[in-house]
Order: C-alpha cells, then sequence, then structure tokens
C-alpha cells in the first residue's frame, strides 16, 4: 500500500511565557517526536487519555498549527516545502469533520450554503452543476434534496453531523480529519452516523485520521491504533491485535478500562496510580513509568523507543 500521509519524528511545543511581554521559561510538549502513516483507503485510529495529543496532531496534519519540529509528508511531498499552489493542494486533499455538530454549522447559512461553500471559494462552476453537485452530496449522506434549503437547527444533531460530513465530501478530499465525531451525538445515533463513514470509505476510498475516547468505535472504525501518552506514541498496530492482545501496560489498562462488548467478557482489572503528569514538565525516561505497575529501574531514566516489528515502546519488550 502506498502512503497516503507520513508523519516522521513530529514535534509541537508551546512556549509558556509569564505575562504579556515575558520570556519562555518553559514549553509543552504538547507532540513529542511521533510517527505513523495513514494508507490510502484506510484508518488510523488514534486514542488515549485527554491531553495526550491527540487533538494537537489533528491540527499538525489539517495545517492549522506548523510544527516545532520533524516532518509531514503527503503524496510523498514534504508539506513544508510546499509553494502556494502546493498549499493549496494539500488543503483541498485534507478535510475534517469536527466533534460538535452544533457549532461547526453556521446557523445564519442555509445547509445548501454550508455545504457548497468550501466549493465556491476553491473552484468556479456554474450554477446547475453547483446544484448537480450538491444534490448528490446529500444524497451520499443520507439526506434528502429539500434540507438544502433549511437551516441548521431545524435538524437533530445526527442529521448536523450528516451535513458537516457533507461539506468535508465537497472537495473530494482523499483524507478526512474526524476529531471526536461522534461523541457529542446521542448514543442511539452514533453507530449511524459511524456505519455512514465506513459505507463513504468503502464507496470512496477515503482515508481517515479517526481520533476518539470511544475506544470501542476506534476498534471497530480503524484498521491501525496508534496508542498516545503524554505526547508520544507508545503502541502502534494491526487495530484487532491492539485491542485484544495490547502489549504496552498503559494501552492494557486503558481497554480494560472500556465497556466490554458482552456483558459475560472476563476483563483483566488493571487499576492506574496517580495523574497524568504535566507536559510542562514530564517524567524522565518513560513518561509513563510512575504510573506502570510494571515499572523498572531503568525505566525511570532510559526513553524507550518505538521499535520495529511489535511497534511498541516499552523496556519489558527489550
Amino acid at each position: 500500500m502506498t502512503a497516503l500521509l507520513e508523519a516522521v519524528d513530529l514535534f509541537k511545543h508551546f512556549p509558556v511565557r509569564r505575562g504579556v511581554f515575558g520570556k519562555a521559561h518553559g514549553a509543552v510538549r504538547a507532540v513529542d517526536g511521533i510517527s505513523f502513516t495513514i494508507e490510502k483507503g484506510k484508518t488510523l485510529g488514534v486514542v488515549g487519555e485527554s491531553g495526550c495529543g491527540k487533538t494537537t496532531t489533528a491540527k499538525l496534519v489539517l495545517g492549522l498549527e506548523d510544527p516545532t519540529g520533524g516532518a509531514l509528508r503527503f503524496n510523498g511531498e514534504d508539506v513544508a516545502s510546499l509553494d502556494a499552489a502546493g498549499r493549496r493542494r494539500y488543503r483541498r486533499g485534507i478535510q475534517a469533520v469536527f466533534q460538535d455538530p452544533y457549532a461547526s454549522l453556521n446557523p445564519r447559512m442555509r445547509v445548501g450554503e454550508i455545504i457548497m461553500e468550501p466549493l465556491i471559494t476553491h473552484e468556479r462552476h456554474d450554477t446547475p452543476e453547483l446544484k448537480r453537485r450538491l444534490e448528490r452530496l446529500l444524497d451520499l449522506v443520507g439526506l434528502p434534496a429539500r434540507a438544502a434549503a433549511l437551516f441548521p437547527h431545524e435538524f437533530s444533531g445526527g442529521q448536523r453531523q450528516r451535513i458537516a460530513i457533507a461539506r468535508s465530501l465537497a472537495l473530494s478530499p482523499s483524507l478526512v480529519v474526524l476529531d471526536e465525531p461522534v461523541s457529542a451525538l446521542d448514543v442511539s445515533i452514533r453507530a449511524q452516523i459511524l456505519n455512514l463513514l465506513r459505507d463513504l470509505q468503502a464507496e470512496l476510498g477515503l482515508a481517515y485520521l479517526f481520533i476518539a475516547h470511544d475506544l470501542a468505535a476506534v476498534a471497530h472504525m480503524s484498521h491501525t491504533i496508534a496508542v498516545m501518552y503524554l505526547g508520544r506514541v507508545v503502541e502502534l498496530g494491526d487495530a484487532n491485535t491492539v485491542a485484544t492482545a495490547a502489549r504496552h501496560p498503559y494501552t492494557r489498562a486503558l481497554f480494560a478500562a472500556a465497556l466490554p462488548s458482552h456483558p459475560d467478557e472476563k476483563r483483566e482489572e488493571i487499576v492506574l496510580a496517580g495523574e497524568v503528569p504535566s507536559p510542562l514538565n514530564p517524567p524522565a525516561g518513560c513518561h509513563f513509568h510512575p504510573r506502570c505497575p510494571s515499572v523498572m529501574e531503568r525505566c525511570r531514566g532510559e526513553e524507550p523507543k518505538l521499535r520495529t516489528g511489535i511497534r511498541v515502546a516499552c523496556h519489558l519488550y527489550e
């Protein structure tokens, strides 16, 4: 498979200042040297506790933040070296669906205007062609053509997220960043939206970067899962393997705490000590070592690398 998007040793540190004009006296290490690839037509799921760097990773991919270090490659091209035309192609090729469909849609615009806004901004079409594209997009997400004349407040949360998905598809992207796309929806609606996203992927050949707290949803949607902790990827691998036979102690704890798929399913009980450390001053060595039930002396001073093969950053496997 050809890599559509590749992150190589990607960093994003935010300087912390005292006062409006104060000097930086440290940095929040939001993303701390991560590497991953997303193949065409495949889904990379990213999981981890709040503050682990998932959303910052999404912002880096979308071009909303510039990396402090490392590289992003899209279709083999280094994103940082693209000229103006190349940046426009990149922005067209990567779109997003955000968490809250109540906040991500302009309440003063009709649905047709919301969905067509990217096309009108990036391309020139006559009115009949725009109307055909609009009807096609609405049909793709399961909404009737008459929805184009209505306002967002006239729809339910699930329908609003369908509108947001239609907007993300207007420019025929190859990668869609899904940042918690169902967490603001009723539980009864979540499966419908996830199944819609899978159907669209099969029909259009889309690749997804899927970010969520819901581990069951990530396991259901993803081909590959990356587990993040304090800005680092601690485990990366086949979705089914990571979900059912995780190796890293943190990954095992995450999936042990998730709701089981069946009431009779037996789960290993793992209780993590303490709180997530501050990304402003993360622990030396393995960032997870203060909470790890399997900690060894070398974990306190020596950073484990994400090993090739089993793709887990843990001294237990060296």
